[in-house]
C-alpha cells in the first residue's frame, strides 16, 4: 500500500504529463469534462472510427455497392482482423477469428471440446463467472442431451474440481466483477494433466493486459470486442483455435461461411480446413469494420507498458479508497496484488451501490453497478490519466459524505445498470 497522504494532483498531474502512453489519449473522441471509468464495459470511441464508417458507407456500400466484398476486402475481414489481433493475446497467424457474439463463440469452441473428448462428460467452470458463459454451457449440455454435468467451482477450489472426468475446463480469464485474475498457465497444465481441454474467456483482459495463449498452451478462447478492444457497442467478438486441434474440431453452427467452398453452392456441408470452418454466416461488415480503428491504436505501443500503467493505475484508486472512503463503509473487493487483479477495481458498498453509480454519473464519473453491491470502475490505459483517479475518488467521496445518492432520483433502477 501507497502512503498516499502527502500526496497531492499536482504530482499526479506531473505523472500524467511524463507518461509515455499519454499521447495515445488523442487517438479517442473522449466527451469534455467526462472521467470515464467503464471501458471495462465499453471502451471508448477511436477517432479513426467515424472516418472509417463513413468511407465504408460512402464508398464502399453507398457507391461500390457488392463489389466491395472483393474490392474492400469485407470477404477476408474475419480472418485479417484476426491475425491484427492474434500478437495482442499469444496467438499465432490463422489461429484468431474475429466474428459473431462471445456467447456465440463460446457456443462453438466448447461443442468443439466436448466433441474432441466423447467420453467425458464434466465441465468445469467457475460459479460466479459472467452469467452469459454459463447460460451458454447450461443450454450447450441440454441441447445435447449426453449427460454432460457442469462441475462449479470458485477461484481457489477450481484447481481440485480437475480430475480425469473433466472434458473441458471452461472459464474466464479476468472475473468479471472482482477484476481477480487467474492462472492461466497452471490450470491449463493441470487440465491437460488430467486429460482435459482449456477454454478461456478473455473478455477482461484482451488488450488490458499480456496474455500469452500459445505460451500456456491453451486449447481454445474467446472474448468481445467492445471492451478494452474499442470495437464499438455490441462489436464482433473473438475466438482462438490452437493449430493443434483445427484439422480435427468440429464446430455445431455449420453456415455456409464454414464451408470448404461456398460459392459452389452444393447441398451438403463440408466443413472449410483449419481455422475457416468456424465461421458461420454473413458477417456483420459494418461493426466489423469499427474494430479494426480500436486494434490499431495498440500497434503504437505493446502490452507490457499497458499493463505496467494499468497496474499503477489501479493501486493508486485502491490506496486513494483505503483512505478517503472505507469510513463510510466502502470497501475494496479487487485482489490487492497487482499480479493478481485485471484492469479495474470494484468497491463493495453496504448500501447497495447503484444510486451512488447514478449520482456519480451525474456529475461526470462513468463507473457502473453489478448486483449486488458491487461498484465497479476500469482503467483503461491507452485513455485514462492519473489526475482522473484522484478526481473519482474525490467525487465519489463527495457523494457519499453529502448523502447526495440518497436523494429520490438515484433510487430509480434504469434498464441497464
Amino acid at each position: 500500500m501507497t502512503d498516499t497522504r502527502n500526496l497531492t494532483r499536482d504530482a499526479l498531474a506531473a505523472m500524467d504529463a511524463a507518461d509515455p502512453l499519454a499521447p495515445l489519449r488523442d487517438e479517442f473522441d473522449l466527451p469534455e469534462g467526462v472521467i470515464y471509468l467503464d471501458g471495462n464495459s465499453l471502451g471508448a470511441a477511436p477517432k479513426a472510427a467515424m472516418a472509417r464508417a463513413e468511407r465504408l458507407i460512402r464508398q464502399e456500400w453507398a457507391t461500390d455497392l457488392i463489389k466491395s466484398w472483393n474490392s474492400a476486402g469485407w470477404y477476408e475481414l474475419p480472418r485479417r482482423l484476426g491475425n491484427k489481433l492474434a500478437p495482442l493475446v499469444g496467438a499465432g497467424d490463422d489461429e484468431v477469428l474475429v466474428t459473431d457474439a462471445t456467447g456465440v463463440n463460446l457456443f462453438k469452441v466448447l461443442a468443439a471440446a466436448l466433441a474432441l473428448r466423447p467420453e467425458r462428460r464434466v465441465i468445469v467452470m467457475e460459479g460466479s463467472n459472467f452469467p452469459t458463459d454459463n447460460y451458454i454451457a447450461q443450454g450447450l449440455v441440454d441441447f445435447l442431451g449426453r449427460g454432460h454435468e457442469i462441475r462449479f467451482a470458485e477461484k481457489d477450489d477450481i484447481m481440485a474440481a480437475i480430475d480425469d472426468t473433466v472434458a473441458a475446463v471452461c472459464l474466464t480469464h479476468v472475473h468479471y466483477k472482482t477484476g481477480h485474475l487467474l492462472d492461466m498457465a497452471a490450470i491449463t497444465k493441470k487440465a491437460h494433466e488430467a486429460g482435459a481441454l482449456a477454454i478461456w474467456d478473455l473478455c477482461h483482459s484482451a488488450g488490458a493486459l499480456p496474455v500469452d495463449l500459445n505460451g500456456a498452451k491453451a486449447d481454445f478462447a474467446v472474448g468481445c470486442g467492445y471492451k478494452y478492444l474499442n470495437g464499438g457497442p455490441g462489436a464482433p467478438a473473438f475466438l482462438f483455435v490452437a493449430k493443434r486441434h483445427q484439422e480435427a474440431a468440429r464446430q455445431p453452427l455449420t453456415g455456409w461461411w464454414s464451408h470448404k467452398a461456398p460459392f459452389d453452392f452444393t447441398r451438403d456441408y463440408a466443413p472449410a480446413p483449419a481455422l475457416a470452418k468456424f465461421l458461420t454466416g454473413t458477417q456483420p461488415i459494418t461493426s466489423l469494420a469499427l474494430v479494426e480503428a480500436g486494434l490499431d491504436v495498440f500497434l503504437k505501443t505493446d502490452m507490457a507498458a499497458i499493463r505496467k500503467k494499468s497496474q499503477a493505475l489501479t493501486g493508486l484508486f485502491i490506496d486513494l479508497a483505503d483512505e478517503h472512503l472505507a469510513r463510510f463503509g466502502v470497501t475494496v473487493a479487487t485482489p490487492r496484488d497487482a499480479d493478481a487483479r485485471g484492469s479495474q477495481v470494484a468497491l463493495s458498498f453496504k448500501d447497495g451501490g447503484y444510486p451512488v453509480i447514478k449520482a456519480l454519473i451525474e456529475r461526470g464519473v462513468v463507473g457502473d453497478f453489478r448486483a449486488p453491491d458491487i461498484m465497479r470502475f476500469g482503467f483503461t490505459p491507452l485513455y485514462t490519466r492519473y489526475t482522473d483517479v484522484w478526481d473519482a475518488v474525490e467525487t465519489l467521496a463527495y457523494i457519499l459524505d453529502s448523502g447526495l445518492w440518497r436523494e429520490a432520483r438515484f433510487q430509480v433502477e434504469d434498464a441497464v445498470t
